[in-house]
């Protein structure tokens, strides 16, 4: 593996390798492979754990009377004394949670205690209503989400004519405004609703604003007030995107939290189908304002499902990670208490919350972060792979899709209600498509997602563009050949750059910039958003559709570029091994997966019996605290990946 120079674009030394005596975490233990020694000061020759170590498992190194002498204090603090006998209970399940059954031989836990915690192993998805119901809010917030993306699509076939709009750029203006507003605004904002309102109260209130608008939308008779709407909009737009996975991630446990968490993307599919339905089941409503009212129908609808996510809002707990960051640990324990079937389970997840948080903060401490955003090279090429991956979200092409295909349609000879019809389908395909991801994500990997599924966008895309070079004849299939086109780039798109951006943001960048580096990410992929719903139209006229998709073709071409020489797999990989694998220069990955390609062409195209290529990063498996326990990962960039399961921190994400 190549190693950091020992130059500008190395790390700074702060002494953060490692938890010194001053902080709770610092042990005075040994173990294979998990310790460095101490030489510096009065400390001379004692041994420290790992900041690696520590951030698999906070609690590594240390011995039962530490565990229990640590828990005291902490109840103490915090004002839990009555519950400190769970505490201790769930503290020493959470030494040993990444081993199967290592509960099993603690004397302290009751038959009922090692029963629940048998079923958690073996029935994962047996888990509180409570829960079940929190992930449900997420769903609807998700699929609120969809549903403001799409049902502009139909809509605006009305609308343009009602308020006269024939400009080319202020129809994309009309349609992009609320991705303006999030990009600009929105994704800036959240963090400081977040703060004050908590994860619950800043989906209300996104929730809220995206009730009202929608209604004002359907209510208003001028094209200002309509853009005033729109522009509104993006303040709901940006604070549910980036706080709902959040609030998911920081409330599910560790062994369903990848799924539950991926799902976002799966529902806002679903919401982004549930669009396309309204826009078919409101074509011909004209009950109040006559023949160009259907799109106010269309447009009031988006108001109902974040009403009911609202309502479901008081009857959710609220993220212990949001509480024990305030300081407010019995209402931290209240909440994680509902979420879980006993308080062994709730006190074994808070508590080790607690200790990441405890090593989270060593790590903020005295350090520059906006300056080691854009100085530090490891930081600089996560924000470069995650931004790219949002960018090319949008500059895939698939937003001209779910904004503009019916006036696709309709320029390929469908009728109006023909062209809505078939809009509704690729939804339901986007969906649908979707749901496998779920799995993939987690097995093939991202990068590996990303690299079969760009050429065939490319394809899909450059094959539509073409199709509209045909004569307008009714007998050939011009009509048919563009919505296979338009459905086969919605298939691949969905389990590919539809859930990889927003995974791969969320786990590149390390815990104490991840609120810069999801804030900067998320900003991007609703900046570009704006430029694709802005750009389309005027597009269109400058190149005709077969230009205009084929610019977008060639976007996936560039895409599968950069992704195969600079965008690391992050698939499996612990905190210290991103930290290894993004410590790579672009150079160096760019030129070992040049030299790489000989070796593709001979062992896949001709079918030649190869050696291994050497790869560029290898990891070990075990960091020798816990010989018996369940490896985090294997993985071998570009020769070999045994993906295990990574011991990711409860309660994770940006606040």
């Amino acid at each position: 593996m190549p190693l950091p120079r020992a130059d500008s674009e190395a790390p700074p030394a702060y002494d953060t390798d490692h938890i010194g005596p001053n902080n709770d975490s610092y042990r005075n233990s040994s173990s294979n492979g998990t310790f460095v020694n101490d030489n510096d000061g009065a400390g001379f020759g004692q041994r420290r754990v790992s900041k690696a170590t520590l951030l698999r498992n906070p609690l590594a190194g240390m011995t039962r009377e530490e565990i229990l002498a640590d828990v005291d204090a902490f109840v103490e603090s915090k004002g839990l004394t009555e519950h400190r006998e769970d505490f201790r209970k769930g503290a020493l399940v959470a030494q040993v949670n990444n081993t199967p059954g290592g509960f099993e031989k603690i004397e302290m836990l009751t038959e009922e205690d090692k029963a629940i915690l048998r079923k958690e192993e073996t029935s994962r998805w047996h888990q509180p209503f409570a829960l079940y119901f929190l992930c449900t809010l997420c769903a609807g917030s998700a699929i609120v989400q969809g549903m403001d993306q799409t049902t502009v699509n139909g809509a605006q076939e009305f609308y343009f004519e009602e308020f006269e709009i024939r400009n080319v750029w202020m129809q994309g203006l009309t349609n992009g405004a609320p991705y303006l507003c999030s990009a600009l605004i929105g994704c800036w904002t959240s963090p400081i609703l977040n703060k004050y309102t908590g994860r619950r109260g800043t989906i209300f209130i996104s929730c809220a604003i995206s009730t009202v608008t929608g209604f004002w939308m359907a209510c208003t008779t001028s094209l200002g007030n309509f853009l005033a709407a729109r522009f509104m909009l993006g303040f709901a737009v940006g604070a549910k995107s980036s706080t709902t996975p959040v609030y998911s991630a920081e409330s599910t446990p560790k062994n369903i939290r990848g799924a539950l968490t991926m799902m976002w993307q799966m529902w806002t599919a679903f919401g982004i189908a549930l669009g396309f339905i309204v826009c078919v089941a409101f074509q011909k409503v004209t009950i109040i304002g006559g023949p160009n009212s259907p799109w106010r129908w269309m447009m009031a609808s988006t108001s109902i499902p974040p009403l009911v996510v609202m309502l479901q809002v008081y009857f959710c707990p609220e993220s212990p990670r949001w509480y024990m960051e305030r300081g407010r640990f019995d209402k931290a324990l209240q909440s994680v208490k509902k979420l879980r079937f006993s308080p062994v389970q709730a006190t074994r997840d808070m508590y080790y919350a607690y200790k990441l948080l405890e090593i989270e903060r060593g790590e903020r401490e005295g350090r520059n972060l906006l300056k080691e955003f854009f100085t530090v090279r490891r930081n600089r090429r996560a924000a470069q792979s995650a931004w790219f991956c949002m960018f090319m979200q949008q500059f895939c092409g698939v937003n001209v899709i779910a904004y503009y295909s019916t006036s696709i349609f309709t320029d390929a000879n469908y009728s109006l209600s023909e062209a809505l019809l078939v809009s509704m389908g690729g939804g339901i395909i986007n969906f649908l498509f979707a749901i496998p991801a779920i799995y993939t994500i987690d097995t093939f990997g991202r990068r590996n997602l990303l690299l079969v599924t760009f050429p065939l966008m490319a394809a899909c895309l450059f094959f539509t563009g073409g199709v509209f070079q045909l004569p307008d004849d009714p007998r050939d299939p011009k009509i048919a050949t563009i919505t296979l086109g338009l459905y086969l780039f919605m298939a691949v798109y969905s389990p590919g750059l539809g859930p990889v951006p927003f995974t791969y943001s969320a786990e590149a960048f390390p815990l104490h910039i991840r609120d810069i580096g999801m804030a900067s990410s998320t900003a991007i992929t609703w900046g570009f958003n704006f430029i694709i719903s802005l750009t389309w139209p005027a597009l269109r006229v400058a190149f005709s559709n077969t230009g205009a998709f084929g610019w977008y073709g060639a976007w996936n071409i560039f895409g599968w570029i950069f992704c195969y020489f600079l965008l690391p797999e992050t698939k499996n990989l612990t905190l210290e091994e991103l930290d290894n694998v993004f410590g790579v220069s672009n150079r160096e990955h760019a030129s070992y997966y040049w030299r790489k390609l000989p070796w593709y062409l001979e062992k896949y195209i001709l079918r030649k019996d190869v050696a291994p290529f050497p790869p560029l990063y290898e990891f070990a498996a075990n960091d020798g605290n816990y010989p018996h326990e369940k490896p985090d990962t294997s993985h071998i960039e570009g020769y070999n990946a045994v993906g295990g399961t990574q011991d990711k921190e409860i309660f994770p994400g940006p606040r």
